[in-house]
């Protein structure tokens, strides 16, 4: 069966939205719209928010794997891998989120669901996307062409088929949930 469904048609945009709303939802289901949740995360208190992202990275990740291999996407858009960009963007979204308490995604289900704090950081979130935008001629120059890797996947810099690094990361990801459970059944 072939559902080829391309990303800029009115159908590929109904059920992204779809796909959005849903994980918002189960975003909110999860606790992780709540500033407490995620900045305990951070505090290393509650592990909430790392077992829902582990399980969307898994989940998502195999679904567009499995998809991708029955040929009902387009296939993967994979962009360069900048080093010095990941590295500096990942510093941002780090400290953003500490201070913040939320990351995009669940600033968006957060503000859904009527806490008035997530629409400040929002605010935020759009000028820090504005500033970018700005200096990207500066930051292409001087930052983004610092380690440029081209389009590369694991299994290119590895030589593992990616069936393989996703094996690796399902098993991590269960040893880590397996590993919070009886952390947490300890101290019960």
């Amino acid at each position: 069966m072939n559902l080829p469904i391309p990303k800029d048609s009115t159908t590929g945009l109904i059920v992204s939205a779809m796909f959005g709303i849903v994980f918002g939802i189960l975003l909110n289901k999860g606790r992780v719209t709540d500033y407490n949740v995620i900045v305990n995360f951070f505090r290393l208190k509650d592990l909430t928010v790392l077992k829902i992202m582990l399980t969307a990275i898994i989940v998502g990740g195999l679904g567009v794997f499995a998809m991708n291999g029955f040929g009902w996407i387009e296939g993967y858009h994979i962009k360069d891998a900048n080093l010095a960009g990941m590295a500096l963007g990942s510093a941002i979204f780090g400290v953003g989120m500490a201070v913040y308490g939320f990351c995009p995604g669940t600033a968006v289900a957060a503000i859904a669901t009527g806490r008035l704090h997530a629409l400040v950081g929002f605010f935020g979130m759009l000028t820090g996307g504005m500033i970018y935008a700005f200096s990207y001629p500066w930051l292409k120059t001087n930052v983004i062409s610092i380690g440029q890797m081209g389009k590369v996947q694991l299994n290119d810099v590895t030589g593992l088929p990616m069936i393989g690094w996703w094996v690796i990361l399902t098993a991590a990801a269960a040893f880590t949930f397996w590993m919070i459970e009886r952390k947490r059944t300890a101290n019960a």
